[in-house]
């Protein structure tokens, strides 16, 4: 029952019994209800007759009652007794009375009695024929049993009123067999009852098997993403079949998941490889620093002791920022004035190299929805990179635009190789190889910022300054 082969099995059988049943039961109905309206056709055309020869004056004696075993005839008078029956009926129900011995009453042809006309005159307002007339009102219908020559049946009846010459009306019952009607409705049952379980079978097995077919690409996916896991080969995909249906999307994304996770932790393992090659200089320089310190006091370089710690706070703090991003922190909602920022960055910039230009319109919005924090480091490591690049000029200017805010830092340096545009803002890279790593960093502080900018809304990149050397361009999109 865990199988989806079998719930879907069991689905569409469950369904399609559903169906049929419903559909056997509305055609029962109908047959039903077509074969007793023949009986009840049959039945009124036989108590028409029967009333015409009575409304004619026909005696009761010499009544032509035809077919008497199929349409049993039974007459009764205006008191509810049975004057007329079929010469075989031995009893009856579902009529007027169950009387099957004709009792004496007036027949018709005999003079009635005095008063007679004017009572019939008297009552001929339309609800009963007139004299030597059958209603012409539709028949009343019931059902009821005959028994005839010794064989009882269920019979459909009609009853007609006539009224005689002589002004007495009678009512004429008779019946139709509903024999045929029951041998159709129970053959009909009988075929569907017969047929039902083994269409059944025949869905169930149908719906089985092109289940088992259309899930069998599916099976192939597990399988694959099984030997995946066992191995923790991410560079092997998974099976895409030919098909253009739910189950090859359902392959391609698997297979584009995979590339992403691959990349992700290719990524990852050359992070963390990188961070302990990057870790292990200022940590085995301190540890150098000390063990002699230990043994020679004397000899203990307090400033350099103090450089590489401070060099082994940055950069753990970098990689811990890096490691929060990875994981997916959301920036804060807070709003944050970057023409405000710019200037208390620089402000604190007072031990640089070179001294910062800032080009900050008056009076202009520039606000945009972040991290101030994050923000801030941003527009640090980008004065960071050009105090480090720069000869003599280092500027930095923000300007707006109808979508976001802009934030440039320039620097008359060397700039940046158009080829190697991109490759910068990756993690550990340094484009001056002969560069040291105490004055080129760790290669952190642009991949830093790229990364910040992007979950931001925003973009980071270099071109070529006016000055000769990089412009990195920062935008973030304004609040909306």
């Amino acid at each position: 029952m865990r199988s989806v082969r079998a719930r879907a099995a069991i689905g569409a059988t469950l369904v399609v019994a559903v169906a049929l049943v419903a559909a056997g039961l509305a055609v029962l109905l109908v047959l039903r209800a077509n074969l007793i309206d023949q009986a009840d056709l049959q039945a009124e055309v036989a108590a028409r007759e029967v009333a015409g020869q009575l409304a004619t004056g026909t005696p009761y004696g010499e009544l032509e009652l035809d077919d008497e075993e199929d349409h049993p005839v039974q007459v009764t008078d205006e008191e509810g007794r049975a004057v007329v029956v079929s010469k075989d009926l031995r009893a009856i129900t579902g009529t007027g009375t169950s009387g099957v011995t004709p009792v004496p009453s007036a027949s018709a042809g005999a003079s009635p009695s005095p008063g007679d006309g004017d009572d019939a005159d008297d009552d001929d307002d339309g609800s009963r024929p007139g004299r030597g007339e059958v209603s012409s009102d539709d028949p009343d219908f019931s059902d009821g049993t005959a028994t005839v020559d010794g064989t009882t049946a269920d019979y459909r009846f009609a009853a007609v009123e006539a009224t005689t010459p002589d002004g007495v009306t009678l009512t004429v019952y008779a019946g139709a067999p509903l024999a045929a009607e029951q041998e159709a409705v129970n053959t009909v049952r009988g075929a569907m009852l017969t047929g039902l379980p083994l269409l059944l079978v025949v869905v169930a097995a149908v719906t089985w098997l092109v289940t088992r077919r259309a899930l069998r690409p599916v099976e192939g996916i597990r399988r694959e993403m099984a030997a995946i896991t066992a191995s923790e080969d991410l560079a092997r995909r998974v099976p895409e079949p030919g098909s253009r249906d739910e189950i090859a999307a359902l392959a391609r994304t698997t297979n584009e998941t995979l590339t992403v996770l691959e990349a992700s932790v290719e990524r990852q393992r050359r992070f963390v490889a990188d961070a302990s090659h990057e870790l292990r200089s200022p940590i085995a320089s301190l540890r150098t620093q000390l063990e002699v310190a230990e043994a020679h006091p004397e000899l203990l370089d307090l400033p350099g002791a103090v450089a590489d710690t401070v060099r082994l706070q940055v950069l753990a703090a970098d990689l811990l920022l890096l490691a929060r991003l990875d994981a997916g922190e959301k920036p804060g909602s807070a709003t944050v004035e970057l023409g405000a920022l710019v200037r208390e960055e620089v402000s604190q910039r007072t031990g640089d190299r070179i001294a910062v230009g800032v080009e900050v319109p008056q009076g202009g919005a520039f606000e945009v929805n972040g991290s101030r924090g994050q923000l801030s480091r941003v527009i640090g490591n980008l004065l960071d990179n050009a105090q480090r690049h720069a000869e003599g000029i280092v500027a930095v200017s923000v300007a707006a635009d109808g979508r976001g805010v802009w934030v440039e830092v320039r620097d008359d340096g060397a700039g940046v190789p158009e080829d190697e545009r991109e490759r910068i803002f990756e993690r550990f890279v340094r484009l001056d190889d002969a560069r040291s790593r105490d004055d080129g960093g760790a290669g952190l502080g642009l991949a830093i910022a790229r990364d910040v900018a992007s979950r931001h809304g925003g973009t980071l990149t270099v071109d070529r300054a006016a000055e000769g050397g990089a412009a990195f361009r920062l935008w973030l999109p304004r609040p909306a």
